[in-house]
């Protein structure tokens, strides 16, 4: 039998990339629709930053993840339980690398290079070409909707567990 609640390291990896997802989606939310302007560029800033955060506590916590069992589900969950589960999982694990890596990749596509927290140069994931950014933006736009939606339902769903079938899921990483 494995563990019965997440690792320290991956309850403070979880959180903290919840927080910094919350975090990139509201201020790209912020500066959504404003002209531009030196405050929407630190804005702008602020959200590749937040991203590029996630992506590094993304690869921290995959690498967590392929040396630690996760804790077992609750053997009271149905088969279609644990398979949907398990996709969601992976599906948020995909979508939180995505995201941030085509952000990445539109940054340099459309020739804004990127330095991480102001400090660190980071290299351009490709070269700029004003096709390839209307091609990246709107994919990286439409990732960034689907982490959020599943996310919410991935949060919803560990309340429902919670508070109605009052099992000991949310437990597990709180």
């Amino acid at each position: 039998m494995g563990p019965i609640r997440y690792t320290r390291a991956a309850r403070l990896l979880h959180w903290l990339m919840a927080s910094g997802i919350v975090t990139a989606v509201a201020v790209a939310i912020s500066f959504d629709g404003l002209p531009l302007s030196p405050h929407k560029i630190h804005l702008i800033n602020y959200h590749k930053w937040a991203g590029l955060t996630v992506l590094w506590l993304w690869v921290a916590r995959v690498l967590w993840r392929v040396t630690h069992q996760p804790p077992e589900l609750p053997v009271t969950l149905a088969a279609w339980e644990r398979r949907v589960a398990s996709a969601t999982h992976w599906i948020l694990y995909a979508l939180m690398a995505a995201t941030p890596t085509l952000g990445w990749w539109l940054s340099s596509a459309k020739g804004f290079p990127l330095k991480y927290l102001g400090l660190i140069p980071l290299p351009n994931l490709g070269p700029k070409d004003k096709t390839i950014a209307e091609l990246v933006q709107p994919v990286h736009l439409a990732l960034a909707w689907s982490l959020i939606v599943l996310a919410a339902l991935h949060a919803m769903a560990a309340l429902k567990h919670h508070f109605i079938h009052r099992n000991a899921i949310l437990h597990r990483i709180i």
